[in-house]
C-alpha cells in the first residue's frame, strides 16, 4: 500500500537517502545501514563527508604558507573516505545509485541542510553516552534540528551489522511530537512487513529514585490512562496499514528505560523530535537525547513539518 504525499519533499520518489561519514567504524555502519534501506526502498544514496575547512582554518592558524598543504591534506582524505564508504554501499548492492562527494562545509550544517530535501538522514553513533566525540557532536546537532527523519545508526561494538528482524517500536506520549513518530513508526513497520509495539509511560518520573514520593496512582489507573491515550494517538492508522499489528505496552514511569529494554530486541526506535516539556533549546527532549546516545538498535528522530 503507497501512501504518497505529493506535499511532502521527503516521500517524493526522487528523495535520496543521505548518509554523513567521517571515516569512524560507527559511520561505516551507518553507510552499510543507509545502503541496505535504500535498495530496499528503490531509492538512490547520497554519502557526504564535510571537511569543516573553516574549523581546521581556526586550529592551524590562518597563515597563506601553513594553509595550502593543510587544506590539501584535508581535501585528500576526505576524497579517500568518500572513495571508501562508496565502495562499501556497493558492497551492499552493486546496482545501487550512488553519489558520493565532499564539502568544505561544517559536517553538521551540511546534513541539517540535506535534511530539508532527504527521504532520510542517516549518521553514526559510538559508544554508549560517554564524552562525546566530534561525530557525537555532529550527530546531536542534526538530531536536533535536522528535517524529516533523522536515523542515528547505533554501533554497541557488539554486532558487525545492524538487526533486520524485531518489531519498530515508537515511543508515544499523546502529544502532537509523538503524533509525527507514530505516523512514521506505522510506515517504516509496513516497510519491513514487521509488527509495531507502541509504548508509553504515565510519567517521566523514575519512582524509585524519588525519596518519599508515594505511588498516588496504582498501576491499573495508569494502564487505564495510558491505554486510553495510546488508543487514541493511533486511531485511524491501523485502518491506513492494516498489515501491520500492533501491541501496546503502557509503563507506570521511567520511558527511557522502557525504551531502552525494547531497543535490545527491536530493528528500529522511532521518537519525537521533543518531549512533553523541555526548554526551547532542548529541541530533542530528555529521553530523545539519553536514547540516541544509548539505544542498542538505530534510532529514528522524527520532526514534525
Amino acid at each position: 500500500m503507497t501512501t504518497q504525499h505529493h506535499d511532502d519533499p521527503h516521500r517524493l520518489a526522487s528523495a535520496e537517502i543521505v548518509v554523513g561519514i567521517d571515516g569512524s567504524e560507527a559511520a561505516d555502519l551507518a553507510v552499510r545501514w543507509a545502503a541496505e534501506t535504500a535498495s530496499r526502498r528503490g531509492r538512490g544514496l547520497r554519502i557526504v563527508h564535510g571537511l569543516d575547512l573553516a574549523a581546521a582554518g581556526a586550529v592551524y592558524g590562518i597563515y597563506d604558507v601553513i594553509m595550502p598543504p593543510v587544506i590539501d591534506a584535508i581535501r585528500r582524505e576526505g576524497a579517500d573516505l568518500v572513495r571508501t564508504a562508496r565502495r562499501l554501499a556497493q558492497q551492499v548492492d552493486p546496482t545501487l545509485t550512488v553519489e558520493a562527494g565532499v564539502s568544505e562545509a561544517n559536517p553538521a550544517h551540511l546534513l541539517i541542510e540535506l535534511s530539508e530535501v532527504a527521504h532520510l538522514v542517516a549518521i553514526g553513533s559510538a559508544g554508549s553516552g560517554g564524552t562525546l566525540s566530534h561525530l557525537g557532536s555532529t550527530m546531536l546537532a542534526v538530531a536536533s534540528h535536522g528535517r524529516g527523519p533523522i536515523v542515528v545508526v547505533r554501533d554497541t561494538g557488539t554486532e558487525q551489522q545492524t538487526r533486520r528482524i524485531g518489531p519498530v517500536v515508537v515511543g508515544a506520549d499523546g502529544g502532537p511530537v509523538s503524533s509525527a513518530a507514530v505516523a512514521a513508526a506505522f510506515a517504516e513497520a509496513s516497510e519491513r512487513n514487521t509488527q509495531l509495539v507502541a509504548v508509553h509511560a504515565w510519567s517521566d518520573l523514575y519512582y524509585d529514585r524519588v525519596a518519599g514520593l508515594p505511588y498516588t496512582i496504582s498501576d491499573r489507573d495508569a494502564e487505564t490512562a495510558g491505554m486510553a491515550i495510546l488508543a487514541e494517538q493511533l486511531a485511524g492508522w491501523q485502518e491506513k496499514y492494516p498489515d501491520v499489528q500492533i501491541i501496546r505496552k503502557v509503563y507506570l514511569s521511567a520511558p527511557r528505560q522502557a525504551l531502552l529494554e525494547w531497543s535490545r530486541s527491536a530493528q528500529l526506535l522511532v521518537l519525537g523530535s521533543r518531549g512533553r516539556g523541555g526548554f526551547r533549546g532542548l529541541l530533542l527532549g530528555s529521553t530523545s537525547n539519553a536514547l540516541v546516545q544509548t539505544a542498542h538498535c538505530p534510532v529514528m528522530v522524527i520532526h514534525p513539518q
